[in-house]
Parts: C-alpha cells; sequence; structure tokens
C-alpha cells in the first residue's frame, strides 16, 4: 500500500509515525514524528531526503526544506537505506522479509526485490563499485556468522543479482553483520567494520573488482557504533571524532577532532558532522576543530547526513517523548558569528551618545569588515542608515551618535556574511528623554442632572509636530466599557472637545500621544450625574393647598400609594422617606428601601393613619452605594404631601 499524496500521506502517518521537519531549527508546518528512525540518506540528483521507520515499515521522503513530499509502506522491518551512485535507486534493506528492495528515487515506487534467502538477515546496505552491498547473519554450524553479499543492478533476472560469502579470506567472518559505509567520492571502496564488542576490527575493501579485496585492517580492539570514508584522504572516522589513516594497508591513529563524537557522516567534499549527546558539531575539511555547533535536539540525537553539495545538513534530532523530529539547516559549514550590541539604558535627546559592542566568529573575518548600522526612532519608524564602523582585530567597535528623537530609539549592527560566515544581527534599545507639555481637561468633579448633554474640552501645551489628541469617556459600571468619542487635531487655541450624555457617573481621560520631543501625556477627569427620579401618589379624593402647599387628600382609614419611576439598573433599589408634621417641624417617620423593576417602577403601599387631621410627606431618594450599585450620584427627589381627613 502506498500514497503519492502528501496529504494522504500525511493522514496515513497520524497515530504511528510521525516526521516533524524544519528549515534551519524551526518546524515545518506538515509535522509528525518518526518513533524509530533508521537509514537517514540525501540523495543530490532529486533533492529529496530520505529515512525508514524501521517498527512501521515505512519509507518516507522530504524536500530539501524539510516538507513531507511522499512515502510508501508496508515493508515490514526496515534497517537501513543507501542511494545509487546517480542517485536514481533508493535501496532498503528487509531482514525479516530477507530481501533488497530497490525503489525509484523520484517516486518511491518498488522497482526491484532481491531474496537473499530464507536463513539470510541483510542488515546494512552501501553502494559502491557499481554494486549494492550488504551486511548479513546467517546460521551456521558453529553458530551465527556475519558476512558480506552484493546485487548486481545490471542483472537480467534479479534471482541472479545476488552474491553471499563476499568477504575476503583474509577477513574471517564475523558473529555480528558488520557496518557498511561507501561514498561516491571514494569510488571503489568500502568499509566492513565488525559492530559487535568482539573482536571490533575494521576492514577496508576495494570492490571495484571482480571479488574484494583488502585494502587495510586492524586486528581488533575498535569497537564501533559508526566508520565513515574521508574522501580525498586515506583515513576513515571512527565514531564520529577520532581519524584513522590506512595508507600503509594497517590502520593507524590519526588526527582526533577536539570535540567527543558518538556517530557522523563525512560529505563528499569531506566535511564532517559530528553527534554527541543533543547538538551536532560541524568540521571543515581537513579541521579538526568545529566551525559549528547546532543544538538541535532536546533528547539524543539520532542520525545525521550531509546533503552531497554540503548545501544542507539534515539531522535527526531526539525529542523528550523518544521521538525524533528532521531537521535541515542551511550552509552548515559557514561560521555563525556572535554580534553584541550595547547601548546606554537612558540618554538625552540631541546629546551624543556612544555605542559599543563586539563580534566574534570561529573563522577570522577579512581585513577591514565592516558593520551596517540602523537607528529606528520616532522620525525614522522604518530605520535610518548611519555610517557603516569598521571592528578592530579582536572584534570590538564603538560608533557615537547624536538622537534627534526622543522615545524608544533601536540602534540595529548587522553583518552581512561572506563566503565564510552567515550574517549575523543584534540591536539594543536606548530610551531618550522627551520634554513634557501640559494637557488639561475641565469639568472635573461637576454634578449634572440625568440625561445632560455636557461639553468636555481638552486643551494641549506645545509640542513638536504632533498635534492630535483622544478623548475616551468611561461609564461607571461593568456592562459598559471605555469608549473613544473623539479623536483629531487641537484647534489653534489648542483645544478638542466632546459631548457626553451624561446618564451616569462617567470618567472622561485625554490622551496624547507624545511626538518625537515631547512625551506622552495622558489626564483624566471624574463627572458625575443623577439618576433620573420622580414620585406619583394614587388613591387620594382630591388635591387641595393647605397653605401655600399643595396637598394630596385621603379619607383617615384609605392606604395611599406611592410609585416612584427611577432610572433602571440591574439590582437597584429606591429608599422611601416618610415624615409627618408636628406642632410645626416635620419629624422623620421611617425611611425604608424597595426594588426597583426593570420597568423602573417601584410601588409601595403606605397604611392608613385611622384619624383624621394627620399631615405627612414622602420622597423617593437614591443613595449611591446603599441602593444597590455606585453608576449614579445620590439624587433626591421631590417631597409628596399628603393629608388625611374624615
Amino acid at each position: 500500500m502506498r500514497s503519492t499524496s502528501a496529504a494522504t500521506a500525511l493522514a496515513v502517518l497520524v497515530g504511528s509515525v510521525v516526521l516533524g521537519v524544519a528549515a534551519a531549527g524551526p518546524a515545518s508546518a506538515e509535522s509528525a514524528v518518526l518513533t524509530s528512525p533508521v537509514g537517514l540518506v540525501a540523495d543530490g540528483a532529486v533533492h529529496r531526503v530520505f529515512v525508514a521507520d524501521e517498527a512501521n515499515g515505512r519509507i518516507l521522503a522530504t524536500d530539501y526544506n524539510g516538507t513531507l513530499v511522499d512515502l510508501n509502506v508496508g515493508f515490514g522491518d526496515v534497517s537501513a537505506l543507501a542511494l545509487s551512485d546517480d542517485g536514481a535507486t533508493l535501496y532498503a534493506a528487509l531482514p525479516s522479509g530477507h530481501e533488497i528492495v530497490a525503489l525509484d528515487a523520484a517516486t518511491l515506487e518498488v522497482t526491484s526485490r532481491y531474496d537473499v534467502g530464507a536463513g539470510v538477515t541483510p542488515h546494512e546496505v552501501a553502494f559502491s563499485g557499481g554494486r549494492l552491498w550488504f551486511s548479513y547473519r546467517t546460521q551456521a554450524e558453529d553458530g551465527m556468522h556475519g558476512n558480506l553479499g552484493s546485487v548486481d543492478p545490471a542483472a537480467a533476472d534479479p534471482a541472479t543479482a545476488v552474491t553471499l560469502g563476499q568477504l575476503p579470506e583474509t577477513v574471517a567472518p564475523y558473529y555480528n553483520s558488520g557496518l557498511l559505509d561507501a561514498d561516491p567520492a571514494a569510488p571503489g571502496l568500502l568499509s566492513y567494520t565488525d559492530s559487535g564488542t568482539s573482536p571490533g576490527a575494521i576492514n577496508l575493501l576495494d570492490v571495484s573488482g571482480a571479488t574484494p579485496q583488502l585494502v587495510a585492517k586492524t586486528d581488533g580492539g575498535r569497537y564501533a557504533n559508526d566508520i565513515d570514508l574521508v574522501p580525498g584522504t586515506s583515513q576513515v572516522l571512527w565514531n564520529g571524532y577520532q581519524k584513522l589513516d590506512y595508507a600503509d594497508g594497517t590502520f593507524t591513529q590519526g588526527p582526533s577532532l577536539t570535540e567527543t563524537g558518538w556517530f557522523g557522516d563525512v560529505s563528499p567534499a569531506g566535511q564532517i558532522a559530528e553527534v554527541y549527546d543533543r547538538h551536532v558539531n560541524v568540521y571543515r575539511t581537513g579541521a579538526t576543530t568545529p566551525v559549528r555547533r547546532f543544538d538541535a535536539g532536546s533528547s539524543t540525537m539520532g542520525a545525521v547526513a550531509w546533503a552531497p553539495d554540503s548545501s544542507r545538513l539534515f539531522a535527526l534530532a531526539g525529542n523528550v517523548d523518544n521521538t525524533y523530529t528532521l531537521k535541515a539547516f542551511a550552509n552548515p559549514t559557514l561560521s555563525a558569528p556572535t554580534l553584541t550590541v550595547n547601548a546606554p539604558a537612558s540618554a538625552s535627546r540631541a546629546k551624543k551618545l556612544t555605542v559599543t559592542g563586539k563580534i566574534t566568529a570561529s573563522v577570522p573575518f577579512p581585513a577591514g569588515t565592516r558593520l551596517a548600522v540602523t537607528r529606528t526612532d520616532m522620525e525614522s519608524p522604518n530605520g535610518k542608515a548611519l555610517a557603516a564602523v569598521t571592528f578592530k582585530a579582536d572584534g570590538t567597535y564603538s560608533f557615537a551618535d547624536t538622537p534627534p528623537a526622543g522615545g524608544t530609539v533601536t540602534y540595529k549592527v548587522t553583518y552581512a556574511g561572506d563566503t565564510d560566515h552567515t550574517t549575523a544581527t543584534a540591536s539594543d534599545k536606548v530610551a531618550v528623554s522627551r520634554a513634557g507639555t501640559s494637557l488639561s481637561l475641565n469639568n472635573n468633579g461637576k454634578l449634572y442632572n440625568y440625561g445632560a448633554d455636557v461639553k468636555f474640552t481638552a486643551h494641549l501645551g506645545t509640542t513638536y509636530k504632533n498635534r492630535s489628541v483622544r478623548i475616551y469617556a468611561d461609564p461607571f459600571g461593568g456592562d459598559k466599557g471605555k469608549k473613544l468619542i473623539k479623536t483629531g487635531k487641537v484647534d489653534s487655541h489648542g483645544n478638542i472637545a466632546a459631548w457626553v450624555d451624561m446618564t451616569r457617573d462617567t470618567a472622561v481621560s485625554a490622551v496624547f500621544d507624545g511626538d518625537a520631543r515631547y512625551a506622552p501625556k495622558t489626564v483624566k477627569v471624574t463627572a458625575y450625574a443623577r439618576v433620573k427620579i420622580s414620585t406619583a401618589v394614587s388613591k387620594h379624593y382630591r388635591t387641595a393647598k393647605i397653605g401655600s402647599t399643595s396637598y394630596y387628600w385621603f379619607h383617615k382609614n384609605t392606604d395611599p400609594v406611592i410609585t416612584t419611576t427611577m432610572t433602571y439598573y440591574p439590582g437597584r433599589e429606591q429608599r422611601l422617606d416618610l415624615q409627618v408634621y408636628y406642632q410645626g417641624t416635620w419629624y422623620s417617620a421611617d425611611s425604608e428601601y424597595f426594588p426597583v423593576s426593570s420597568n423602573g417602577k417601584s410601588a409601595v403601599q403606605i397604611g392608613a393613619p385611622g384619624e383624621s387631621g394627620i399631615r405627612a410627606r414622602v420622597r423617593s431618594v437614591y443613595v449611591n452605594g446603599s441602593s444597590g450599585d455606585t453608576v449614579n450620584s445620590t439624587t433626591y427627589g421631590g417631597w409628596k404631601y399628603l393629608y388625611f381627613s374624615n
């Protein structure tokens, strides 16, 4: 079963294999996870990267940016991958299937299957001398033996293409199947290394002829995790960090790399990628000190592989959940400079300041190298180029500048990069002082009747270029937020006004955002609004004056009904005050709070006195805080006068 659609491929992967990919660090949008990756190889012919998921029997292909482009499934376990010298064919070893399969590298279609025998379990594969070589184990009378076989892709019949038992007589069969390595840049050579704990021997074979011939060997003690040919030299790289020379037919100790390694990969140009713990060290051809380090994983790293042209380095970065993410690093052999910028934390506008910094790299810079400098401020929001600065031999530099604008000023320093270095950018910020200006707003503390339209006027003092002011109104209460009610430039007198409908206590603010020479400023005032309140009396039989005051007349046994109408707010109550007149003085008889319904009404029945000649008065009151909310100012309704007759 297979899919040629990347979208379908991702759907198939969910829950089993996920391959997370990234270019120069960040993960690709089409991400997934590999649980048991093997056989990472990069193909320069079709610009693809191949990796297999051993436990899930899948072979995946990404482009050079790490984007998943294809996959093929159903292989059982896959132990290794290798490419033909021309990059057209991908080979996979299938131990449980006892076969080698060939796939079209451009499509991942299986093109040939090579049966290696029921008792043969292929382990590693490598292409050299026009043939695919594979290490394997078989059952012998004296136990399991490791040996070397080959597949001739030019054979007319796949059944006759496989040849077993090709280790030279001078290379005794080992218990384990060997580690293999070949490189198109070292044609006809193949390393075969016993991967067990004993004897741990390394063998270099010439496979360009009819049968493999031993070129060099060790007697043992080289317990190998990984062996890589170093093209252009008579060396192999042992376990990713130590070089062994074989020019005289035996392996002797060569120069070691300065950093410890577990395993690695050597490019056709001789550059080395060395894996240790959670990072990858990169060495230029012939160097023993790394030019670059990539901290790639959050857990133990997996394999690495070079693009044949050395333009990319691909690494399987380990994750804390025991999965692996494929990352693609561009320009891996370029030194990545470290650049710092140090500007003063604060400075005065129009006064000279000095910026310092340093640039360092693993590869020296050309003499006279310059750094570009850009200043970004309120006057130049897109950045203004300043004079380039040349750093000293020790990498330090400094330059002076006089910032014309206040506020946050950013100095960015950039190294453009060259044939030996990547680009580098760093920046630092300076808080540059600005003058203060005046900003005022009227009507602070004033009290208005409900619904009054009130004009709030802001006055702005001297500024540089910005003459705009924003005015906001923020009514009290959690159900209404702050709202912009006016924005614009002040008039020739420095004034700008906005109208507020005063239905609640309201905080009004004016905001000046500042400009290149004057600092921002905000002022706030609070104006207050009464509630709208009225009181109605019912069940009286007439109205008439007593003296100059109009009274509602009731029979002595009639209960008056007092109905208050008040601006509604959730949970609001009105206070009803009752006073009785006695011998020329009004005495408070009772005050009690009653709920205001959602229609703004609150009706209260007052008991009848049962005797005549009684005078009383009532009023409705909203009390800020005591009436259940604080969105309006305390408001007293007018008194209503009651008289009880016979």
